[in-house]
């Protein structure tokens, strides 16, 4: 399969919790799609460079903390979005539980993950731009693919 663009790109949340953290735990589950989405970000682990110079030798690279990453989608605000509501939900200061997510690109591959949302903040522009919501989700887990084979 060649490129493609980001149009179809969808985004779902679950209040569950996947029972194994692979494709069969996540399938499983209960999915709301979040609505009105215009773009998610960036989705993949970063893994820190521990660097060492030792006066004798060459310099040693290792692996450190790994970071799964975070979202930051802008949404045009919807409050009868099932998907929003549950964003908002989530992003509640007293919640700090873990929600499922899902996003499945245009060809059918999916990734899922755990995750909190910090913040959901509304965004408002100019008159002539839609009211947005740009809340940040935390990513705690590992990403699992689950990509369709052509």
């Amino acid at each position: 399969m060649g490129s493609t663009t980001a149009a179809g790109t969808a985004i779902a949340i679950s209040a569950g919790k996947p029972s194994t953290q692979d494709k069969a735990g996540y399938v499983a589950l209960t999915f709301t799609e979040v609505g009105n989405v215009e773009q998610l970000g960036t989705i993949g682990a970063t893994t820190e460079k521990v660097e060492f110079q030792p006066l004798k030798g060459p310099k040693q690279k290792h692996k450190g903390p790994t970071d799964y990453g975070s979202l930051a989608p802008s949404i045009a605000h919807d409050p009868a979005d099932a998907g929003q509501t549950l964003l908002r939900t989530a992003a509640d200061p007293d919640n700090n539980e873990l929600y499922a997510y899902r996003v499945t690109y245009p060809s059918g591959d999916k990734r899922y993950f755990q995750g909190r949302v910090f913040g959901y903040p509304e965004n408002v522009g100019a008159a002539a731009s839609m009211l947005m919501v740009n809340p940040t989700i935390e990513i705690d887990t590992k990403i699992v693919k689950d990509d369709v084979v052509a």
